[in-house]
């Protein structure tokens, strides 16, 4: 197929924010696109080369870029930069650059999506020594046959900067429609993703085999399973309003959620947010047969960091000493872990997602040994408000910060939250009584010491019924220089030229981002509020909900994606218990 397809599709992708747009334009795009690379054309889209769990990346610098398109085009690296700095995007540097030029040559080769998938393929596996070269040749050889266009794209790809607004919900409802002529059918596609975590393999085996293939789609090792979410309650009186019968409390540990596949001797891990986070704990892979009486299996974990001393937990954000690319084995010994069990969802053989919360906890109990290095989380069958809080405050006394109560007879909801599993953490000193995990959309430039860097950030709560981020409130409360260091650092490399169309403000920011990066906040209080757009209507008319003194608590919610931050729902349900009546 003609990269030509693709990208004259990601151009008119480009000039919309209306979901509807860019789920009409995807969808004539995939009834043009043959079954056999249907799942390339869907992961270049994202700007990807597989699915994240493979953990392939391009890595491409901007500097090895201009390079490559010096070399092909023929301009001096001054004035691709000179240009750069003007437009701020470097795939329409190139696409006007390559417009100016004069055509010498009249021996270019159409260029296919095939070549683009597979020369991009290439490059992510470069290394070592001459690796560098290599890539600017690659590049340039696609620049050479490549029109204005098509590099732009291209380029975009190459660095990660093709913001389309183009999210996963997106992607499902299109791939219904395309191949099922009907949305009705998303939900089967979602299932098949839930288990798969493969977009790409999803679309592939619907536009071969079907629905009749997603029917076939199974839990499978190595291949991540989304996680099941939970709401959020304030207090133990709602709880208990929210499920009626006894259910499970299990200690809430500041940890990273870890999804832990087993088969023999390979062990992999997977993150909340279906990285391959392996590399990261070799203790793991190295203790962990000593742990669980299994073949193979697939098992939900909580690693804390803890004090080598006291044996104590240490909050989440030691664990990102882990993340060092450098003097991992010091972060290792400086930063001992627990690995604490919750969940099992595959073991020797059989998927488990459709057992109870009763069934698939008894098989825990039977496969896991506990030692001083892997143990079980603590869990408490509870019916009223008493045992809750006895539970809670013994929760909080062991270093954790809140409960997990989970129904007793409810299977496993890969990639789904609701209230078959509620959330309810220690309070903070703050009326709201809670935080929120807010996306980090837009920010507007400090002053004083905080000159050079984001002064304020512009938050938003994420709606999934229609897969937007709406703002809820401007923070610049609770940071400290590290923070702003560290916080100006992630986000220079999520910088957008426009809002994305999935963001929902009224507010102008001085610069946007793409809604990935995920901040806790506590607040005094939720606000009615005109201007925001989080909860619009669900109270008041042309109305949605703020907070009130909101304050950054210090915690960068890394292993959260963007579509599990807080919802319009668990604002408008902190508000009304506030007793506010609108």
């Amino acid at each position: 197929m003609k990269f030509s397809v693709l990208s004259d599709s990601l151009e008119k992708m480009e000039k919309t924010s209306k979901r509807l747009e860019l789920t009409g334009i995807l969808v004539e795009l995939l009834k043009k696109t043959p079954n056999e690379i249907i799942a390339k054309v869907i992961y270049l889209i994202q700007g990807k080369l597989k699915p994240n769990f493979e953990g392939v990346e391009l890595g491409i610098a901007e500097k090895l870029v201009i390079r490559a398109i010096s070399k092909s085009a023929g301009v001096t690296i001054k004035k691709i930069e000179d240009d750069y700095n003007d437009g701020g995007d470097l795939g329409i540097t190139v696409s006007n650059i390559l417009k100016q030029k004069t055509q010498t040559t009249f021996s270019a080769e159409t260029i296919t999506l095939e070549r683009v998938y597979e020369t991009l393929l290439k490059i992510s596996t470069l290394q070592g020594k001459g690796s560098q070269d290599m890539k600017i040749k690659y590049i340039s050889s696609l620049l050479n046959d490549a029109t204005p266009e098509e590099s732009k794209f291209i380029l975009k790809i190459l660095l990660g900067t093709m913001r389309l607004g183009v999210a996963e919900n997106t992607v499902m409802d299109a791939l219904a429609i395309a191949f099922t002529n009907s949305k009705e059918n998303r939900e089967l596609v979602e299932n098949a993703y839930n288990v798969s975590s493969d977009l790409g393999k999803v679309s592939e085996v619907l536009a071969q085999d079907g629905l009749d293939g997603l029917l076939k789609f199974n839990v499978s090792l190595f291949s991540p399973i989304r996680p099941m979410l939970a709401d959020r309650v304030k207090s133990e009186e709602e709880a208990v309003k929210r499920i009626e019968n006894e259910f499970a409390a299990e200690y809430k540990l500041d940890g990273e959620r870890v999804q832990i596949h087993i088969q023999d001797d390979k062990v992999i891990l997977f993150s909340r947010s279906l990285e391959n986070i392996t590399n990261y704990y070799p203790d793991i892979v190295e203790k962990i047969s000593d742990t669980i009486n299994a073949d193979n299996g697939i098992f939900e974990a909580e690693i804390v960091a803890i004090n080598a001393n006291t044996g104590n937990f240490l909050p989440f954000q030691e664990l990102m000493h882990r993340r060092r690319k450098h003097k991992l084995d010091q972060a290792i010994t400086n930063y001992p872990i627990t690995v604490n069990f919750f969940d099992i969802l595959y073991h020797n053989g059989n998927e488990l997602l459709n057992y109870s919360y009763n069934e698939r906890r008894k098989n825990l109990e039977d496969v896991i040994k506990e030692n001083e290095f892997a143990k079980l989380i603590p869990m408490s069958i509870v019916n009223n408000t008493t045992d809750i809080s006895d539970v809670l405050e013994n929760s909080i006394n062991s270093g954790c910060e809140g409960l997990m109560l989970k129904v007793l007879n409810a299977n496993y909801r890969a990639g789904s939250r609701g209230s078959n599993w509620l959330k309810l953490k220690r309070e903070y000193q703050n009326e709201l009584g809670d935080s929120l995990d807010l996306v980090v959309v837009g920010a507007f430039f400090g002053r004083g010491r905080r000159t050079g860097k984001y002064g304020t950030l512009l938050l938003s709560t994420y709606d999934s019924e229609n897969d937007s981020f709406p703002t809820i409130c401007k923070v610049g409360t609770g940071f400290t220089d590290e923070n702003l260091d560290q916080l100006f650092q992630i986000l220079s490399n999520k910088v957008i030229l426009k809002k994305n169309p999935r963001v929902e403000s009224s507010i102008e920011s001085d610069i946007w981002f793409e809604p990935e990066l995920v901040l806790e906040v506590v607040a005094s209080e939720i606000t009615l509020s005109p201007i925001h757009k989080t909860g619009l209507n669900l109270i008041r008319k042309d109305t949605g909900f703020a907070l009130r003194f909101p304050k950054f608590t210090g915690k960068i919610r890394t292993e959260k994606l963007a579509e599990d931050a807080s919802c319009p729902e668990e604002v408008s349900a902190l508000y009304k218990n506030q007793n506010k009546t609108g």
